[in-house]
C-alpha cells in the first residue's frame, strides 16, 4: 500500500453497471521516554532547515495497523461480492431464464457499495499511514540526517504529486529504514517486496477498472471481474506486508531511540 493518489483510490465499482447491461444483453518525546540530549561530541548533528524532533510513532503505529487491517476486511469483503455477480453472470451466459432481474440487481448493487467501502477504508488508512510515515522520516532525521536522498517534506508530497509518487516513498522508506536501523540494518527485502505488490496492485488495478466500466456482453463482465478480483488480492498481501513493515520500523526507531545517541 499505498500513494495516496494513486488509481486504487479513484477506484469506483461504476453503479448498476453489470446490471444494465446484462439486462439489456441478457515525544521520544517517545510519550516521554527517556532520551537524553545530544552533548556537543555527539554524531547526532541537527540537520539544516527546521531542527527535527524525537517523538514515539508508536500510537499512530497502532492506528496504521488497525486500519490496514480493515484495508483487508474490506478486500475480503470485495472478493466474496465479485465472486457473487462473476458466478451470476456464467448463469446468464449459461442459460439466461435461470437468472431474475432482482437478483442481478441486487448482485451489483452489493458489488457496487463493496467497491464504496473499499475506497473509504484506503482513504482513511492513506491519511493515517502518511502521517506516521512522516514521523519516523522526521525522527530518522535525528537518528542519521546524513542517509537521506529526499528531503522531509516528500515523506507527505511523495504520495501526492503524480508520476514520483510511484518511487519517491520507496526511497524515503529505505533511507528512513536505513537511518533507523544503524550499522546492523536487516534485509530490506521487507519494504522492496511491500512496494512492488503496491504498485503491481495499482497498475492491475487500473486496467481491470477501465475493463469493467467498458464491458458490453456478459462475457467481457467475468473477464473484467477476474481482473478486479485478482486486484483484490495483490491489495490484501500489499496491506499485510505493509502492516509488518510499519510494526518493524517502528520498532527499530524505538529501540533506537531507548539506545539513546551513540557518542
Amino acid at each position: 500500500m499505498f500513494p495516496l493518489c494513486s488509481g486504487r483510490l479513484g477506484e469506483r465499482r461504476p453503479a448498476a453497471r453489470a446490471s444494465t447491461v446484462i439486462q439489456h444483453h441478457g515525544g521520544f518525546r517517545m510519550s516521554h521516554m527517556p532520551v537524553a540530549p545530544p552533548p556537543p561530541s555527539s554524531n547526532w548533528s541537527v540537520p539544516r532547515g527546521p531542527q527535527a524532533v524525537l517523538r514515539s510513532p508508536v500510537g499512530l503505529s497502532k492506528a496504521v495497523k488497525m486500519l490496514l487491517r480493515l484495508v483487508v476486511v474490506a478486500d475480503l469483503y470485495a472478493l466474496w461480492q465479485g465472486w457473487q455477480l462473476y458466478g451470476l453472470a456464467g448463469r446468464i451466459i449459461g442459460d439466461f431464464g435461470s437468472v431474475t432481474a432482482q437478483e442481478i440487481d441486487r448482485a451489483d448493487t452489493l458489488y457496487a457499495a463493496s467497491g464504496k467501502i473499499q475506497a473509504v477504508a484506503m482513504l482513511a488508512t492513506a491519511v493515517v499511514f502518511i502521517v506516521w510515515f512522516h514521523r519516523t522520516r522526521v525522527n530518522a532525521d535525528v537518528f542519521a540526517p546524513e542517509h537521506h536522498a529526499k528531503g522531509r517534506g516528500w515523506a507527505i508530497w511523495g504520495w501526492i504529486v503524480p508520476v514520483v509518487n510511484l518511487w519517491f516513498p520507496r526511497r524515503i522508506a529505505l533511507d528512513t529504514w536505513n537511518a533507523s536501523a544503524g550499522a546492523n540494518s536487516p534485509s530490506r527485502a521487507l519494504v522492496n517486496w511491500w512496494w512492488t505488490l503496491w504498485i503491481v496492485d495499482l497498475i492491475f488495478g487500473r486496467l481491470a477498472s477501465t475493463r469493467y466500466a467498458r464491458a458490453e456482453t456478459p462475457d467481457e463482465i467475468r473477464g473484467a471481474l477476474a481482473g478486479l478480483m485478482a486486484s483484490d488480492v495483490f491489495d490484501i498481501v500489499a496491506a499485510v506486508l505493509a502492516i509488518l513493515f510499519v510494526r518493524r520500523l517502528t520498532h527499530m526507531q524505538n529501540e533506537k531511540a531507548l539506545r539513546g545517541p551513540t557518542l
